[in-house]
């Protein structure tokens, strides 16, 4: 990672660890001199560590008798050689004959993770990277990384973190279609229509995407951000024409293209307000002057570009759409078959 010019100060939470003496038992020896592990390991923590022998008492005060070695017979790791054992036939025997002794350090810390073993490796992003494109540089330079038996990579961090939100995200955006669809279905007593508005919501991605290729702004989690609230504003416009629509047709019996025209005329003044002062609010935020202000930048860069684009083609696309489906919808009709008409409609054209 050290090598990936995406990243810097590459580092491992691994440190040197403390001396440590390793004692590992021969239990084949063990065995042959009719002893168990728990005796030599007790053998060995008396001598070096001690063990409680009994309890001295004085005048109603009790003190622990602990035994173990001299302190000068216990200063080295050479002194294990010297201590003895009893076997089950009476015979004495330094504990060296049963034991192998090696000498290594060990870890000053253990991290776990659901009871597994973990070592943290960190890094910082250089100036003007994108976490992803980071990760995915160190995705390439460690594709030929040649594991040991029982070791994985896993990717955490604010990697993971972005990931998590992505998803949280994403399921956000669909829940908000589901209620914004609901809600415009109640209102226009009608399932047609609430369709005919959620057209518009694609349309903002066309001004998204150039908006943030322009400003040179990342997919983040503010951008996400906005584009949720892009969900819910880039609907306003639809639903003043298409509710237009419907009152030209329904009060004055206008045919429909009558009506949209109509509507669009009257509506389009209304709509270019509702834009421009949406657009306008906002775009002192997306220069991203002052502290810290570059974070917000990018929810407003994203508002702007796919209101405005959306905006643009709405008032031309959005009335071709009601036009196409209400062409359908006649078609419909005279085969008796129209499964987006309202209780009220299928009563009054029987």
């Amino acid at each position: 990672m050290g090598n990936i010019p995406t990243v810097r100060d590459a580092r491992s939470d691994i440190q040197e660890g403390r001396p440590e003496q390793n004692i590992v038992f021969d239990r084949k020896k063990i065995a042959e001199l009719g002893l168990t592990g728990r005796e030599v390991a007790q053998a060995i923590q008396t001598n070096v560590g001690g063990s409680r022998a009994g309890v001295f008492r004085e005048r109603g005060n009790e003190f622990p008798i602990t035994v173990r070695l001299q302190e000068s017979d216990r200063m080295s790791t050479l002194d294990l050689d010297n201590i003895s054992i009893r076997t089950s036939e009476g015979e004495i025997v330094p504990v060296s004959t049963v034991i192998d002794q090696t000498s290594s350090r060990g870890p000053v810390t253990i991290n776990r993770i659901n009871g597994q073993r973990v070592t943290y490796i960190t890094a910082n992003l250089v100036s003007g990277v994108p976490l992803s494109e980071a990760v995915e540089a160190i995705r390439s330079e460690l594709s030929d990384l040649a594991m040991p038996t029982g070791f994985s990579v896993v990717y955490g961090g604010e990697y993971e973190e972005q990931q998590k939100a992505a998803d949280d995200f994403a399921m956000s955006i669909i829940m908000a279609l589901i209620l914004i669809y609901m809600v415009m279905a109640g209102q226009f007593e009608r399932f047609l229509d609430p369709l005919v508005v959620m057209f518009s919501v694609p349309l903002a991605m066309i001004g998204v995407i150039p908006a943030l290729l322009l400003t040179g702004t990342t997919l983040n989690i503010q951008s996400l951000m906005g584009m949720i609230m892009l969900v819910g504003i880039v609907v306003n416009n639809a639903i003043v024409l298409v509710d237009y629509i419907n009152l030209m047709r329904r009060e004055k019996n206008m045919p429909v293209v009558q009506a949209v025209i109509e509507a669009g005329r009257l509506r389009l003044r209304p709509i270019l307000m509702t834009t421009l002062t949406t657009v306008l609010g906002l775009l002192p935020l997306s220069f991203g002057l002052g502290a810290g202000a570059e974070i917000q930048a990018s929810l407003a860069r994203v508002v702007i570009g796919g209101l405005t684009a959306s905006t643009l083609v709405t008032l031309i696309f959005i009335p071709v759409v009601y036009i196409t489906t209400d062409q359908l919808l006649e078609k419909a009709k005279a085969i008796n078959w129209n499964p987006f008409s309202s209780s009220k409609e299928v009563e009054l054209a029987n």
